[in-house]
């Protein structure tokens, strides 16, 4: 059996100053991202070290990834990147496999078994 589609949006980026516009329309965008049917899960890391941040967004779809894309919210976020982000990036990728063990649990941010 063929394991399900499984894309994958990285979105990387050096921070400015965050405000308040900024945390709102950020938990909105969140907020959209998971009400959206296709989404599976994300996770966030940050590397201090380079003081980039990396928010992976993962999808079962990218019919999915294109709604958030498309959206009036998302849209907006990203013509106003400049005054929050001094850089960025994405990645949209395809997973092809996954494999490891099962002591990761229910702590993966995907759903389904490795």
């Amino acid at each position: 059996m063929e394991p399900p589609a499984l894309f994958s949006s990285t979105f990387i980026f050096a921070k400015r100053q965050f405000d308040d516009e900024f945390h709102r329309l950020d938990e909105a965008i969140a907020a959209v991202a998971r009400s959206t049917p296709g989404y599976l899960g994300e996770e966030s890391w940050e590397n201090r070290a380079s003081g980039l941040v990396s928010n992976v967004y993962y999808w079962g779809s990218l019919e999915a990834l294109q709604s958030l894309v498309k959206h009036p919210l998302h849209l907006e976020a990203k013509s106003r990147q400049g005054q929050w982000l001094a850089g960025y990036q994405v990645i949209i990728a395809q997973v092809l496999r996954r494999y490891g063990d099962t002591q990761l649990g229910d702590r993966l941010p995907v759903i389904g078994a490795v």
